[in-house]
């Protein structure tokens, strides 16, 4: 890649923020080192390293790397000889322990993550340095006595020879002998010796070697001589301790070298881990997704990949930008366009355009996931070159069209079709004409190499270039003339206007100096002005009609889905009513048949003609029960009408099976007659039916209460129902409680948890038949029942 546009576009600030998700050191190193590669296969793993790693994040399959620690220079340490410190040993321990642990996690999660498990495969999974770390150092960096047979014994006898010196020199502090020759009744050590505190007042009193005084000269550090050779054995013991403890880490030391290949590249392995889970984690806080990397520049297709569009962001964001602020841009080249040309106002966006797709072509070059929607596609590019910002050198003499010319004479040497070309103001800093004439000349040159490239632009030659010309397409980013402030939106396919003229009079510039200004432009120019204006407001015109239109469709799909799943429901509910009712029959008609069995097995058994006489009348009585089940019911065929509900409009009522006119309309019910009852319904309870509306009238579409069933009860108990059986069960009560004239009825429900009681006084707000409810009073039973009041008939 081209170092020196990898730096324009600031990809390694990208690197810096990558780096700060790493975990240790060796992970940094390598987020910091990361570079584009042009090798699809190459950019393919990365890609699935990032898209794995992110996986594990998602699934919570912790995969931690913390107490690694990048330990290659101690390892090269113990090859060379130099003894390590406990506190590297615990290093080494905890990478090699971390080292294990991954290993088997992600060797585990294999089948759903097969990249990382590869390079988990090269982590170590046994390490004998590690194991005989752990037994020799504890988690304080200390040598354990357990860590030898000799440390175990010399520190035994240190304890006895430490306890002997300190009960001495704790009597003679204590003895009254001494005592008052004491300063301050302590032991404390100097110069590796234990000692007490003397007056300097009493020096000669107590016979010893004076090893240090105070700063006052009042206290003078004695060592008695009665603990000299006290204080000599412990020394001595003392300096073996050490020679075993340094024996104890030379060995450990020998063994971490032993395994140094093993330990860096179980350390690399790590590295490149750590990298993969930052990369997740960038994602993550970029919102960034995969980008489809299935064409290279020049339209050549990685081996079993579809070819997306050559260049196809969906609301890329400059991922240096303020998320928050950041205005996205869609921008999109296919096959037949190599070249856009962006052209529009100052700080309009046209710079950050260029960049934005030249840095997410790098990242994506480099297996990280770029901030733009899913569906995005960028080509794999062997090259990116990019010509942006002031290139003024004092130090050369160079102008900033000399700077920028130089960039260009190189990009045209070694770019090919393969290559993505970015160029700001090509051709500025010169002569206007002749400025615009080199552009194009440039640009035909890459047109007629098929090299894809981005440039941004005032010249409006260009903008016709673009337009009279195949393979070339325009662009533009919008200013808002009211506010004066640019909005960043990118439209593709129409160029931009410069609005010198229109920002100057927003500014409040002398009319008249305007005015002369627009004479002095030729009449073509301002001819193709106007056209671009029109053309603009025609396409914002077209996109808010298209905007509308899809929002509009989408509510009546909504609607649609609703009333579909309603009716559904309510054919679904229907059913189980039916079958619950049918199955109680056939169990009634099972258990009467039962007994009918046995009176047969009696009759035959009767012997007396009085009994034969009434075991037949009892026969009797029971087969008058047993009626042949009525079929169920064929549906009523019917006619739907769409449309909208009129008054005199003939109508099915799904939940009454019956038929009905519109007999009145307002805005959230439809008031139905049927036969010689009124019902009032939400509209959506209804089916418009076409045919004249008297044909409903007839006796067998009216409504009809059978005299000779039970009457409906003024209460319904639905305590240990199910809130959908038990709302199924409620809905049918009221209707037929409404067609039995109840003014009011009780609903029973209990207290229990109250969901139920929820549920039955959610379905009354809304039932169509309920006039109002309340909880029952104290002696109604409270908040365990509902009081309902009908509607009027």
């Amino acid at each position: 890649m081209h170092v020196r546009s990898i730096g324009t576009l600031e990809f390694p600030k990208i690197l810096e923020q990558l780096a700060g998700h790493t975990t240790f050191s060796a992970g940094r190193e390598l987020a910091l080192a990361l570079q584009p590669t042009s090798d699809p296969a190459a950019i393919a793993l990365a890609q699935q390293e990032t898209r794995e790693a992110l996986y594990l994040f998602n699934a919570r399959a912790s995969v931690p790397l913390g107490g690694a620690h990048d330990v290659r220079p101690l390892v090269a340490n113990a090859r060379i000889g130099a003894t390590l410190q406990p506190a590297d040993m615990l290093d080494l321990r905890d990478t090699l322990s971390r080292s294990r642990a991954v290993r088997r996690t992600l060797l585990r999660l294999a089948a759903e993550v097969p990249r990382l498990a590869v390079i988990a495969a090269r982590l170590m999974d046994e390490s004998h340095a590690a194991d005989e770390i752990s037994r020799c150092i504890n988690d304080r960096a200390e040598v354990v006595d357990a860590a030898s047979p000799a440390l175990q014994k010399i520190r035994r006898e240190l304890n006895v020879a430490h306890a002997r010196l300190m009960d001495r020199l704790q009597r003679m502090i204590s003895s009254t002998e001494f005592g008052k020759f004491i300063q301050e009744p302590i032991i404390t050590q100097r110069s590796g010796r234990y000692v007490i505190p003397l007056k300097s007042d009493f020096k000669g009193r107590v016979p010893g070697l004076v090893h240090d005084q105070s700063a006052s000269g009042a206290t003078l550090f004695i060592e008695p001589l009665a603990t000299v050779e006290m204080n000599n054995a412990l020394r001595e013991l003392q300096l073996q301790e050490q020679r075993e403890v340094e024996r104890i880490l030379t060995e450990l030391t020998a063994f971490v070298a032993a395994e140094g290949d093993r330990i860096v590249w179980a350390v690399e392995s790590l590295a490149d881990l750590d990298l993969a889970f930052a990369k997740a984690l960038y994602a993550e806080a970029l919102r960034a997704h995969e980008p489809a990397m299935g064409a290279k520049g020049d339209g050549q297709t990685m081996a079993g990949a579809t070819p997306p569009l050559a260049l196809n962001l969906i609301n890329a964001r400059h991922p240096l930008l303020n998320p928050q602020t950041v205005v996205p841009i869609s921008l999109a080249l296919d096959s037949g366009a190599r070249i856009l040309i962006i052209t529009g106002p100052n700080t309009g966006g046209k710079t950050v355009t260029l960049k934005t797709v030249g840095l997410l072509a790098l990242m994506a070059q480099a297996g990280l996931f770029i901030p733009a929607d899913e569906g995005s596609a960028l080509p794999v590019f062997e090259n990116v070159f990019a010509d942006i910002g002031d290139e003024q050198s004092i130090e050369q003499s160079l102008s900033t069209f000399s700077s920028h010319m130089r960039n260009v004479i190189e990009f045209l040497r070694e770019a090919d079709p393969r290559s993505l070309v970015l160029m700001d103001e090509l051709g500025a800093g010169t002569d206007p004409v002749e400025g615009s004439a080199l552009a194009q000349a440039v640009l035909e040159h890459l047109r007629a190499r098929g090299i894809m490239a981005l440039v941004a632009t005032h010249y409006t030659e260009l903008k016709l270039y673009a337009h009279s010309t195949p393979g070339v397409q325009n662009a533009s980013v919008e200013f808002n003339l009211e506010t004066l402030m640019p909005t960043y939106r990118l439209t593709i396919g129409l160029p931009g206007r410069s609005n010198a003229l229109a920002i100057a009079t927003r500014l409040g510039l002398d009319p008249q100096i305007i005015a002369a200004a627009r004479e002095r432009v030729s009449g073509e120019h301002l001819q193709a002005d106007q056209l671009l204006a029109d053309l603009k407001n025609a396409q914002q015109s077209a996109e808010a009609n298209q905007l509308a239109a899809v929002e509009a469709r989408s509510a009546a799909e909504r609607l649609e889905r609703d009333l579909r799943g309603r009716l559904r429901r309510t054919d679904e509910e229907k059913r189980e009513v039916v079958n619950t009712a049918r199955r109680e029959a056939e169990q009634e008609i099972e258990q009467v048949r039962a007994e009918l069995a046995d009176l047969r097995k009696r009759l035959q058994a009767a012997r007396q003609t009085a009994e034969l006489a009434e075991e037949r009348e009892r026969l009797d009585a029971l087969a008058e029960k047993v009626k042949p089940l009525e079929a169920r019911p064929e549906p009523v065929e019917r006619r739907r009408s769409s449309g909208p509900l009129g008054v005199g409009d003939r109508v099915w009522i799904p939940s009454l099976n019956q038929r009905g006119s519109v007999s009145a309309l307002d805005d959230s019910a439809v008031e139905v007659q049927v036969g010689n009852v009124r019902l009032r319904l939400r509209a959506v309870q209804v089916e418009k039916e076409s045919g004249p509306a008297h044909a409903e009238a007839s006796a067998s579409s009216a409504v009809r209460v059978q005299s000779s069933g039970p009457a409906v009860p003024t209460e319904i108990h639905l305590r240990g129902l199910r809130a959908d059986d038990a709302l199924i069960e409620l809905e049918k009560y009221l209707d037929d409680a409404y067609l039995a004239g109840l003014a009011r009825v009780r609903v029973v429900h209990g207290k229990g948890t109250g969901a139920l009681r929820k549920a039955v006084r959610e379905m009354l707000q809304e039932h169509p038949l309920v006039a109002s409810f309340r909880a029952g009073d104290r002696y109604e039973g409270e908040e365990g029942v509902t009081i309902v009041e009908m509607v009027g008939r």
